[in-house]
């Protein structure tokens, strides 16, 4: 120990603090050997080492607060007591006494990249270290030159508790007799530029709420779960030939208090879950509830990946949530966002004074649209954060599902860039060859969790999205259909009196149903910027616009692939969706919307009770079209099948704001034909024009088939009928 060392423990930038802090045997001359306990503390102004009944004086060799005490033998379990500045006296146990607690195995797998539950060893964690409590904080930081944990602890005083450095960069400290619900962040001070930073916990469990950023020890095993039938029959379910109807959430906007305040997670519980049951759908769909700083983002720049929010309560408060879920027969997705990450001093950014955990290259590095970083796939360490996080909250919080953000920026190179603002792949190409490689290995990974499933956000013709990894696919269960959802929307804003030229855009997606496992998607995205909410995207008065909007939904409920609708739109809201303030419940008082909700119910419960409209959703077997030629009339017609090829449903859909009396289709079987659903009955907000009786078929051949019924066709109107 030379007084350069001791200087640089006072100045908090020894990247080798254990090998001056703690117990250490020197040697006199003469060979004798003797201990020295060396202590900083630079809020004390004497200490004393406590060993067994016996007070050893600690003396100041540094004005900064550096203690030795000299041992004649050598020193067992000891405690240090200190009389503070303040005239208060504190005991402790020295946190420089106890060995490295994460094992080398652990520090190897996370430098390969296969560390799976990394955060079971980073982060910081509650643990016992020869019998005393404590915490165990570690940090990946390779290019450190020192790393230090501050916090409520120590006074915020960055020089007081140095880390130990572990093989690959990582650092690890344990702190004894510190407990649940500390602040803390660690202190890294790179080798490079003289970088110093305050960073949060990439592994925290829990943050403080935003706009304060420390991450705070917490446990996650004090809740109870309730939910194990549910897990056990998610497990043997087969969802791709289930019912899948799925209620896009923000939390922060679904519902409001009386003043306008954000409800809890225990708080909205109740009243989310009461609602989505009773509207029959099967999922919510969670938009990032991963700690985030700004709430303008939405959640989709992630702050805190392992810690679900602290604006709605601790996690045991949103464990409590899903269970609620769970046990209603509710699954529940969450958003994730392995894409990209936001620049905010205190995250991932810039970690240790290198590009860690993003590329260095702002070309390969950063997305010049959205203001982020990109990781880098193909570090080791990054790929073991990354998958560890998917796992964990499918593991620890029982999460059904995640909805992977952004799939399409990952997977191109030029995304979104011009010519020469991009790097080529190894072989000259614009595919991210590491981020295919992760997100296959993800996906692998992912579906080991009984009954997990993956759904990627993916808006181009990347082949095999939603095939197995094993059959040269990217392994996801499902795909957004954002082709179908453009198609949609760009043909219901026309006039029905273009509709006839736009023909094309409403079966168009069945050109390409099956080549994946399709969610049909009306989200967030598409009632935001300018773009309108549903129903004001419908042309003509009040009563086209709703007729248009329970048409379309309809539509979307009998179209091959799974459902996807965002809050506020089953119930018709006019304005574009605004994060700040709650879904417009009060529209409820008025008969459209209030019917219009009504219909949104009756198509869940209708899709559920019918096995044609979900159990063949992936191949064509599922879909039959009886006739799409009808340009003129802007009427289509098709069948949905189940497994079984006698279960069927007739599907007759009415564009304009025309009835159509004695309109013929041709049926594939002779019999009756009941009217099992119309949206323009009276009970949604519409005329009551229909079929009240059973139609007969008759020998008149139509549309290639034997026999044919005469039905009339409501204005702006959906009719299903079934064969008695």
């Amino acid at each position: 120990m030379t007084a350069e060392e001791i200087e640089a423990i006072a100045g908090g930038y020894h990247g080798d603090a254990f090998r001056i802090l703690g117990p250490h045997a020197v040697r006199k001359r003469g060979g004798q050997a003797r201990w020295e306990v060396r202590a900083f503390l630079p809020q004390a102004q004497s200490a004393e080492v406590v060993l067994g009944d016996k007070l050893w004086p600690m003396a100041r060799q540094h004005s900064e607060g550096f203690f030795v005490a000299t041992l004649p033998g050598e020193v067992g379990p000891y405690r240090i007591r200190a009389l503070l500045f303040s005239g208060a006296a504190i005991d402790f146990e020295d946190p420089y006494r106890f060995p490295p607690l994460v094992s080398d195995f652990d520090l190897h797998l996370h430098s390969e990249g296969t560390l799976y539950a990394a955060y079971e060893t980073l982060g910081a964690h509650l643990v016992e270290c020869g019998g005393i409590p404590g915490v165990r904080f570690a940090v990946w930081a390779p290019n450190a030159e020192a790393v230090t944990v501050v916090g409520d602890f120590n006074q915020w005083d960055a020089r007081r508790h140095p880390m130990r450095r572990r093989n690959a960069g990582v650092w690890e400290l344990f702190v004894p007799e510190l407990g649940e619900g500390v602040n803390y962040k660690f202190n890294v001070r790179s080798r490079f530029r003289a970088f110093q930073q305050l960073k949060a916990d990439p592994y925290a469990f829990y943050c403080e709420v935003p706009p304060k950023s420390a991450s705070v020890v917490w446990n996650l095993d004090k809740y109870q779960w309730r939910d194990e039938a549910w897990m056990e029959e998610r497990a043997q379910k087969e969802l791709l030939k289930s019912p899948v109807a799925i209620y896009e959430v923000h939390l922060e906007s679904w519902l409001r208090g009386p003043q306008g305040q954000i409800l809890s997670y225990r708080e909205i519980a109740k009243s989310l879950v009461e609602y989505v049951k009773r509207l029959g759908y099967t999922h919510i769909e969670l938009l990032p509830i991963m700690e985030h700083p700004f709430s303008g983002s939405w959640g989709y720049q992630v702050i805190g990946y392992y810690a679900p929010s602290s604006r709605f309560g601790p996690p045991e408060d949103f464990m409590y949530l899903v269970d609620e879920c769970h046990l209603a027969g509710i699954g529940v997705i969450v958003d994730w966002v392995p894409a990209h990450f936001p620049k905010d001093a205190h995250g991932l950014v810039y970690f240790d004074g290198t590009a860690l955990y993003e590329h260095d290259d702002p070309r390969k590095g950063e997305h010049r649209d959205w203001g982020t970083l990109i990781f880098n796939y193909g570090r080791n360490e990054v790929r073991a954060f990354l998958i560890s996080n998917a796992l964990f909250w499918l593991k620890r919080y029982h999460i059904d599902g995640l909805r992977v953000d952004a799939v399409a920026s990952m997977l191109y190179l030029d995304y979104s860039r011009q010519p020469g603002d991009w790097v080529p792949n190894q072989y000259g190409g614009n595919e991210n060859l590491e981020a295919i490689d992760f997100l296959r290995r993800f996906n692998e990974l992912a579906h080991q969790v009984p009954g997990a499933v993956t759904i990627a956000e993916e808006s181009t013709a990347f082949p095999g999205v939603s095939k197995p990894v094993y059959l040269n696919g990217l392994g996801f269960t499902m795909k957004w259909n954002m082709g179908w959802m453009h198609d949609m929307l760009d043909y219901f804003e026309k006039d029905p009196v273009h509709r006839k030229y736009h023909h094309q855009n409403i079966t168009f997606s069945l050109l390409y149903a099956f080549t994946e496992n399709f969610v049909l998607p009306i989200s967030h995205d598409e009632v935001v910027h300018g773009k309108r909410s549903l129903l004001n995207k419908m042309p003509g008065d009040e009563w086209r616009q709703f007729a248009n909007a329970r048409a379309f939904l309809a539509y979307m409920y009998a179209h091959p692939g799974k459902k996807l609708l965002f809050m506020g739109q089953e119930i018709g809201q006019r304005e574009e969706w605004y994060h700040d303030a709650s879904v417009r419940w009060e529209l409820l008082t008025f008969d459209y919307h209030r019917r219009l909700q009504t219909l949104a119910a009756e198509l869940n419960r209708f899709y559920r009770a019918n096995p044609a409209l979900y159990q063949v959703d992936f191949h064509y077997t599922g879909f039959e079209w009886v006739d799409f030629h009808d340009v003129e009339s802007s009427v289509i017609s098709f069948i949905r099948r189940a497994e079984d090829p006698q279960d069927f449903l007739l599907f007759v859909c009415n564009f304009t704001p025309v009835t159509r009396e004695n309109y013929e289709i041709g049926v594939p079987e002779e019999g009756f034909y009941q009217e099992v659903l119309n949206t323009d009955a009276e009970i949604f907000g519409g005329s009551n024009v229909g079929n009240s009786r059973a139609v007969s078929s008759r020998r008149v051949p139509r549309h290639n088939r034997a026999f044919s019924i005469s039905i009339t066709l409501p204005p702006l109107a959906v009719v299903v009928f079934r064969k008695h």
